[in-house]
């Protein structure tokens, strides 16, 4: 850990939410999706704990979520994703502090792509396996346990519809993407088989989205229409709606945000 930001008032948000009482962790809490997710999962009454690799950001987005909701708990900690020991830690503390973790929502994004598949520049790729796929064998493996200590764990990954039907100029975004998800589905089967013939307590889910769209985009590109992305608001509407369901509905699932293939 470099460093940690701890914040909080004096009770959840909403003691009555489907997330009253559980501990939510948000890696890559510091864009504009996990800035939203923050705030949406702090109204709903969890106790949130971010991570980011940026640590100023961080904080500025934990102060956020607290001042909107100012009975919440936020709590923001720089972590290295890629280091599966410095993650692992993260997922040990959080659960030692609070005594359970609930859920991962794997917010780590990035993109990189060309005009052509024969343009493609494998440095690209390098990157994007760092940021798409290695964050998610971290998070996922360090917080496996935990989560299936939980009586209603989720890990959510969010995904691209380029993941299902690769573009040319987008072969290492889409490839990293399908990597992604080939994992989490692999952590729902672990989750499946963990719960035996009554069925999983934990769920791995994923969602999918086209792009995601915000309010800086908005003012930058006014005459943008953006269509068919989804509205990280909507989005972190929608991963607090994965508690909403149970684990067996939607583990080892892709729940699309956008049309689907």
């Amino acid at each position: 850990m470099d460093a940690t930001t701890r914040t909080s008032g004096s009770g959840p948000a909403d003691p009555d939410g489907v997330l009253h009482g559980a501990v939510v962790a948000v890696a890559g809490a510091a864009g504009p999706a996990g800035r939203a997710a923050l705030l949406r999962l702090a109204e709903a009454g969890a106790t949130v704990v971010g991570a980011d690799a940026d640590a100023q950001r961080l904080a500025e987005a934990v102060d956020a979520a607290r001042y909107a909701h100012g009975g919440a708990t936020v709590i923001g900690d720089t972590v290295d994703l890629l280091d599966p020991a410095a993650t692992r830690a993260w997922a040990d503390r959080t659960e030692k502090e609070f005594g359970r973790i609930d859920g991962l929502v794997h917010l780590v994004g990035g993109w990189r792509g060309g005009a052509t598949f024969a343009g493609t520049d494998l440095a690209d790729w390098e990157l994007l396996e760092k940021l798409l796929i290695r964050t998610v064998q971290s998070t996922s493996l360090a917080f496996h346990d935990g989560l299936l200590r939980s009586d209603r764990g989720r890990y959510v990954l969010i995904s691209a519809a380029g993941a299902t039907k690769p573009t040319a100029g987008n072969a290492a975004y889409a490839a990293a993407k399908a990597a992604a998800e080939a994992w989490t589905l692999a952590l729902g089967d672990a989750f499946r088989k963990a719960g035996g013939e009554d069925g999983p307590r934990a769920a791995a889910a994923i969602l999918v989205i086209k792009a995601l769209v915000h309010d800086a985009m908005r003012a930058e590109r006014p005459n943008a229409k953006f269509a068919g992305f989804t509205d990280v608001k909507d989005l972190a509407e929608a991963i607090v709606g994965v508690w909403d369901r149970p684990a067996r509905e939607v583990n080892g699932n892709r729940l699309w945000l956008t049309p689907g293939p």
